[in-house]
Parts: structure tokens; sequence; C-alpha cells
């Protein structure tokens, strides 16, 4: 069994943008030339999430305003009134909540993502970051 990892990165403005890194993962995944195996996809920060959706306009509007309703941005968060100048303590607990890591099976090269299934980044933070990620690929 082999491992390689691959860092992808990308450059985010936040407040809820979705980015698709399906075709990113998949080339990192072909230039390993490992044939069948999983990939393990985790982004480094705590403001920002991976997930599989239907990549559609549709669903990215109704992904912001799903965590608009379920965690609002709010002043009185307490991550913002205990630490002066910060105004992200919504975008803390919605990628608490979606999570930091995914896990896809490959074969052939390929992953084994079903017909509608995309991978994008979801970034709650409330300004512009580039972000971290880290592509784990083990296999034969």
């Amino acid at each position: 069994m082999a491992v390689r990892s691959i860092p992808i990165r990308v450059h985010m403005q936040g407040d809820c943008q979705v980015e698709n890194i399906t075709r990113q993962v998949q080339e990192a995944v072909g230039q390993t030339q490992l044939r069948t195996g999983i990939l393990t996809l985790f982004i480094k920060h705590t403001t920002a999430s991976v997930l599989i959706i239907e990549d559609e306009p549709g669903i990215r509007a109704d992904t912001k305003a799903l965590w608009q309703r379920l965690i609002p941005a709010d002043p009185d968060w307490q991550h913002n009134t205990r630490n002066q100048g910060e105004d992200n303590g919504h975008s803390h607990l919605r990628g608490q909540l979606q999570g930091h890591s995914l896990t896809i099976p490959f074969n052939d090269g390929v992953m084994t993502l079903g017909t509608w299934q995309q991978i994008v980044v979801l970034d709650f933070d409330t300004r512009a970051r580039t972000r971290e990620l880290v592509l784990q690929v083990m296999g034969e």
C-alpha cells in the first residue's frame, strides 16, 4: 500500500461561498498513479468545511440560506464578545457542525462519486482567505 499527500489551495471570499474542487481532487488522485484505494480530504481551518453536494445554483443558494437560518451572524456570540475585533463566531459554529474532512473510495484511478455528487469547499468566514486542504491518497 502506498500513501501520497497532496496540498490543495483555494482562494475564497467567505460569506458561505461554495467552490467546486472536484476536478482538482480528481487530477491529484490521477497524478498519484494509484489505481484503487481511498482518499481523505481535510481542510485546515475552523471556519470552512468540505462536503459533497449536487453543485447547481439552487443548492448553492439553499445552502447559504440554511446556514443563515440555523446559525445566524450575531455580535453577541461569546467568541465575538471575548475576542476584541472578532465577528466570526457564527463561522466557527457552522464549521463545527458541517465538518472538516471527507473520505472517498476510488477505482481505476477515478473517484467513485455518484452521478450528481461534487466536492466543494464551503467558506463560512467573514472575509477573504486562502484555504489550505490536505489530500491524502492511500492505495495500490
